[in-house]
């Protein structure tokens, strides 16, 4: 039997130079390839009483997702990040007071196997407190947290001190730098912190998993075509690092599929894709069963 996966935090609408409006934020996009992959999982989170947030929820009733712990408020606009180009690099300005930063304690949520979430929806105390809350009431038996720091919405302090809270800790490895300095190995960090599981990426290099009771992995991922954006591509490849554990994967393989789907996202624009034949065709090379 699966475990429940419940995946918290923000929802959003990232806009393109172009005008361009794509659904967003890591948690989303996270819960949207779960989706497709056969998972279904309960997505926490918070959108406005407008036009965005109506654009949100109809997107994830079409397809297929659990709008029931979504939550609408009266006041608070739908989150907003301003997406600016390099070439295929994105930088983002995030908009505050949103929201995702007035989550509270979801009413359907009462277990979890697995639950994931990230550093931006808990800048705010609310949210934050929502997230506490939860994993209280939900007592998750794995939690995985994706360190995703967004100057200046986040404290180191307040960071790593949830890191310590984690089972699993993803991030790359500028913010593992940032947050423990460089000079440990990865299976170093991942024991002061008392985690089952680092995971560091190191963008088109790669990533290394480290486990408990496993030697340290590092694969690179397959050369991919053309880059239309990086954007979301470090979602993907958590995605499927959930995936992988949720369906108890060995390390190797969840970490070759993840780097492999991260590549894929790249030739797409924004970081979800609403071809559900794209998510067939990694499902069918993973033996998973036909996605509807």
């Amino acid at each position: 039997m699966q475990p429940q996966v419940v995946i918290f935090g923000e929802v959003l609408m990232d806009i393109f130079p172009d005008g361009n409006e794509v659904l967003g934020g890591a948690p989303f996009n996270v819960a949207w390839h779960l989706q497709a992959f056969g998972l279904q999982p309960k997505f926490v989170s918070r959108v406005g009483n407008d036009d965005a947030g109506r654009k949100i929820l109809g997107a994830m009733r079409e397809w297929g997702m659990d709008v029931a712990d979504v939550q609408i408020d009266a006041d608070l606009p739908t989150g907003r990040v301003e997406v600016t180009l390099h070439g295929s690099e994105p930088s983002y300005e995030i908009i505050a007071d949103c929201a995702y930063d007035a989550i509270d304690l979801p009413a359907h949520v009462t277990e979890a196997g697995l639950l994931y979430h990230g550093t931006l929806a808990v800048r705010e105390p609310r949210s934050a407190a929502a997230l506490e809350a939860l994993i209280a009431a939900a007592s998750p038996q794995r939690v995985l947290m994706d360190v995703n720091l967004r100057a200046p919405w986040y404290k180191a302090d307040a960071v790593t001190a949830a890191m310590r809270r984690a089972d699993w800790v993803k991030l790359n490895a500028a913010e593992l730098s940032e947050l423990v300095g460089a000079e440990d190995s990865i299976e170093a960090v991942r024991n002061q912190f008392g985690l089952q599981g680092l995971i560091v990426t190191h963008g088109s290099a790669g990533a290394d998993v480290c486990r408990v009771d496993e030697p340290p992995l590092r694969d690179r991922p397959p050369v991919s075509g053309t880059v239309v954006d990086t954007v979301g591509a470090g979602d993907a490849f958590t995605s499927v690092i959930l995936l992988g554990l949720a369906l108890g994967w060995p390390s190797a393989v969840t970490l070759q599929r993840a780097l492999a789907f991260g590549s894929a996202i790249v030739g797409q624009r924004g970081a979800i894709v609403r071809d559900i034949d794209f998510y067939r065709r990694h499902a069918q090379s993973w033996s998973l069963p036909a996605l509807d």
